[in-house]
């Protein structure tokens, strides 16, 4: 079964294809992406890595975490589902319409 890692603190100069070569000396890359800013176009710092296998994820996050790429050391441990956030516990919105000078 396929086994979804998080991969933190990227290089700026880490690309999805370096990452997916990195891991996929250690087995099947079923997918891997470096998560963009929307903003900047830059690399926001981390990125995912889906193994094909349980044996080849462990023996990945033994081997890069901690370990480094590019020039940073890298933080490798298993994905986490993503929390879902209440709707209701967002900072306030800042109105402009009524200042004061």
């Amino acid at each position: 079964m396929a086994k979804k890692l998080y991969v933190g603190n990227l290089s700026w100069g880490t690309t999805t294809e370096s990452l997916k070569e990195a891991f996929s000396q250690l087995g099947e890359v079923t997918e891997a992406i470096v998560m963009i800013d929307k903003m900047t176009n830059r690399s926001r710092g981390f990125g995912f890595v889906t193994m094909a296998d349980d044996a080849a994820a462990d023996a990945a996050v033994a081997k890069f975490n901690g370990s480094d790429l590019d020039g940073r050391q890298l933080t490798v441990n298993e994905a986490r589902p993503r929390e879902d956030r209440p709707q209701g516990e967002r900072a306030p919105r800042r109105n402009f319409d009524d200042r004061r000078f």
